[in-house]
């Protein structure tokens, strides 16, 4: 087993469900730390933006000037995106009539809800290859964003129905599905 606890993990804690993250994190003897404000990306070595609403999420970012020094982190720092964080990781997202603003960190187009609505939300066992390692992971499927379009420089960790719904790009990873 490794020995996290020297690691410091902040999830963004606008909206969405931060505190399932946050007891994730505890529960694998990290130190979790709820991010509201820029300043506080300085004091953690990894980013989780939580699933949730991304119009919402979209407006607080800005709200709280947190756009420009989240693009800085994730250009040098881990950033992983659940559903509606993937939305926000994305360079482009169709049918765009929310007017999200995408943080453009990984080289995806994603459509909204491209898994159905709130109805067909779903949990599914899915392939997960990290590391050369395989299992599988039960993924939830809460409205969530479909993978459209991926760079060559954007990695496939896990399909769902033909598609991409876990991916890897530099120090980005996101995720279609919910895990926490």
């Amino acid at each position: 087993m490794h020995d996290f606890s020297k690691l410091t993990v902040g999830v963004l804690a606008l909206q969405g469900d931060f505190d399932a993250h946050l007891r994730q994190i505890a529960s694998v003897g990290a130190y979790g730390a709820a991010i509201r404000l820029p300043h506080q990306l300085s004091e953690i070595s990894a980013l989780i933006i939580p699933g949730g609403e991304s119009t919402t999420m979209n407006l607080l970012v800005d709200r709280f000037g947190l756009r420009e020094p989240l693009k800085v982190f994730g250009a040098s720092k881990p950033i992983w995106g659940t559903c509606a964080g993937m939305i926000m990781l994305s360079k482009t997202i169709e049918d765009n009539q929310s007017g999200v603003r995408p943080l453009g960190l990984l080289d995806i187009s994603v459509r909204r809800n491209g898994y159905g609505r709130q109805l067909f939300s779903c949990e599914e066992p899915i392939r997960v290859r990290i590391n050369e390692s395989e299992t599988t992971v039960n993924a939830t499927f809460i409205r969530a964003p479909l993978i459209t379009r991926y760079d060559q420089e954007v990695q496939s960790l896990a399909t769902y129905q033909g598609a991409p719904v876990l991916v890897r790009q530099n120090y980005v990873m996101a995720s279609s599905f919910h895990t926490e």
